[in-house]
């Protein structure tokens, strides 16, 4: 993430990884703030066994067009909303990334944040069958509770 505040929304991300237990990295890593180190992160991701990167940036949110242009890495932008624009400006930031940069952009906020962390669990149970089958049954669960829900009139 960009900087700690965008822990409160991140931490959605954390929630669902930790949930299939994918282990991850929680960093912050801001492309403004600290750019070698970004560089170095990025460059270094899939040496570290890193599969995939989710990148959740506020204001700005160059974090994840940055990081997708310095690795091969799939990058899973998450727009964090700031306190003028309500993450709007994050979101058009990360969405209009240029051709041939790509960056995969979530919903704003706390919902991108889970929905990034379950594209990365799909795209890492692609050679994984339990991990398929994890997220088969909290795919079901998901189902069941919708199904669950019914309003009386």
């Amino acid at each position: 993430m960009g900087s700690s505040s965008d822990w409160e929304v991140m931490r959605h991300a954390s929630d669902i990884l930790t949930e299939f237990g994918v282990p991850f990295e929680a960093q912050v890593v801001s492309a403004h703030r600290m750019p070698d180190d970004m560089f170095r992160y990025a460059e270094s991701a899939r040496g570290r066994g890193l599969r995939a990167i989710i990148a959740g940036a506020g204001g700005a949110a160059h974090l994840p067009g940055m990081l997708a242009a310095k690795t091969t890495l799939p990058v899973l932008g998450v727009p964090v909303p700031g306190k003028h624009l309500q993450g709007v400006d994050s979101l058009h930031s990360i969405v209009q990334m240029p051709k041939g940069v790509p960056v995969a952009t979530f919903a704003i906020g706390a919902s991108g944040a889970a929905n990034a962390a379950l594209f990365a669990v799909a795209l890492l149970a692609g050679d994984d069958a339990d991990l398929l089958g994890r997220l088969g049954v909290w795919r079901s669960r998901q189902t069941e509770a919708a199904r669950a829900s019914k309003l009386e009139s």
